[in-house]
């Protein structure tokens, strides 16, 4: 592992995942919450909205490799503990992982503050909650367990496709500049459009958890239950997707070549 600064690596991921946070949840309150000039804008313009946050997340994350998202750390760290070269140990793994949280409340924090009024007039307590976390269409734990698992281990493992891909040594495709953030988006995207149904593709550990604390936390007028039932969900599912996608990687990556 190459040494860095890690209260640089702290700030980097926290930051990167509050932006991520404030934009993501931003486009769910302009679609969700009563009087917005986006209200009833639609799943496509969530998928969107989220894959454009990721952008940004990544871009003003990069000193710390722009990981935001637990499951893709586990992954990571799961690399790591296949071929040392690779990946993130477990202290930058833990590092991260506070980080991320930490800047997922504060996104979800600023995002409230910017849709204050927003969140006054809306009156239903689901929508609200529907801004800061996730939510099954169909509630049946097993199956929204086995959705999560799968739309995390797609994203994995085409991230890890990026870095193998053609004769790229890095963790992200080079020669983009700051379009290299861009891949990843248009991934989100894509899981959010084809996957993102049933549960609302949680995908990330930080993005589900750190928003549903602070909405428990917040002063939200008429905010009803965070949940908590189903919180364990969209925590456990990234994690295990993550993990088995880290397994599989080398195996199937190699095969495709």
């Amino acid at each position: 592992m190459p040494d860095v600064n890690m209260g640089l690596y702290f700030v980097s991921e926290l930051v990167g995942t509050a932006m991520l946070l404030l934009l993501g949840c931003g486009v769910v309150a302009n679609v969700a919450l009563v009087k917005n000039k986006g209200f009833n804008g639609g799943f496509l313009m969530v998928n969107w909205g989220w894959g454009l946050a990721v952008f940004a997340g990544v871009l003003v994350s990069a000193y710390s490799g722009a990981i935001l998202n637990p499951a893709v750390g586990i992954g990571l760290f799961v690399q790591h503990l296949l071929d040392p070269t690779k990946g993130i140990d477990f202290t930058h793994y833990a590092v991260a992982t506070g980080a991320e949280l930490l800047g997922a409340i504060i996104g979800a924090v600023l995002c409230w503050l910017a849709y204050k009024q927003h969140f006054d007039e809306e009156p239903e307590p689901a929508n609200k909650l529907g801004v800061f976390s996730t939510g099954p269409a169909i509630r049946s734990y097993g199956w929204n367990l086995v959705t999560e698992i799968i739309g995390t281990f797609v994203l994995v493992f085409v991230i890890f496709a990026f870095a193998d891909y053609g004769d790229v040594k890095i963790g992200t495709p080079g020669g983009l500049g700051a379009l290299s953030a861009l891949p990843v988006a248009l991934l989100v995207v894509a899981i959010g459009a084809s996957l993102g149904g049933p549960t609302g593709y949680a995908i990330n550990p930080a993005r589900d958890l750190g928003p549903r604390i602070a909405h428990a936390i917040l002063p939200i007028k008429g905010k009803g239950s965070s949940d908590w039932a189903y919180s364990w969900v969209p925590v456990v599912g990234p994690l295990l997707g993550g993990t088995i996608a880290a397994l599989l990687s080398p195996v199937l990556l190699h095969l495709a070549k």
